[in-house]
């Protein structure tokens, strides 16, 4: 689990301009202060996968009306539940620099977005190898919010999964996650050979993305 540079770069839009000399210096610290800080943890459960309607699908007892998600999962006939979180001291970091130096908090807010993704990714990694034991590929973690995916989902996962219990992830009456630097998401499971089951360029609908691969 690092910090990736290049992306930090791209949230604080340096797409194509050259930062200087502080900026990279800034990001450096602020890599290493929340690397320090993270206390990182992740839950996962599979379960069945089952379509009751056109655009509709039933999983761990959720039920989900999403076009999105539906046409994401096609192939699919189990999902992987996950929800993952740098822990409360990130935020504190985070709390505290926004106090201290807006335009410091700014790369730092920067540096732990990058940093929930490569926790994230790092996760995966052993669930693609248990799937592709038994033959199967994971499809990108697709998150309640992405698209015409509720974002309301977010409770569904932390109840199934025992966030709060577990890993310590409550939810705000708006949905968002505490503590905020953390994912909950749908992962698919399928028999059909996928290229990348980290990126999700292939399925979100921001054209305009500094994130976009293609």
């Amino acid at each position: 689990m690092n910090i990736d540079q290049e992306e930090v770069l791209r949230y604080l839009g340096y797409r194509y301009a050259k930062p200087d000399t502080e900026i990279l210096r800034t990001i450096t610290d602020c890599a290493r202060e929340l690397e320090e800080a993270a206390t990182p943890h992740h839950i996962l459960q599979t379960v069945e996968l089952s379509r009751p309607a056109r655009d509709t699908l039933s999983f761990a007892g959720i039920v989900v009306h999403s076009k999105d998600l539906f046409q994401h999962l096609s192939g699919c006939e189990q999902v992987v539940l996950f929800a993952a979180t740098l822990g409360a001291p990130v935020d504190l970091r985070l709390e505290r620099c926004t106090k201290l130096s807006m335009s410091r908090a700014v790369v730092m807010q920067a540096c732990a977005a990058s940093l929930i993704e490569s926790y994230c990714d790092a996760c995966q990694e052993p669930i693609a190898r248990e799937a592709a034991a038994r033959g199967l590929y994971l499809r990108p973690r697709y998150s309640p919010g992405y698209g015409d995916f509720s974002i309301a989902h977010q409770r569904d996962f932390l109840n199934v999964l025992d966030c709060p219990k577990r890993i310590g992830l409550t939810m705000t009456d708006s949905f968002m996650l505490a503590p905020s630097k953390s994912v909950t998401a749908v992962i698919g499971l399928t028999e059909e050979e996928q290229s990348c089951h980290i990126a999700k360029c292939m399925t979100c609908k921001a054209k305009s993305c500094p994130f976009r691969k293609g």
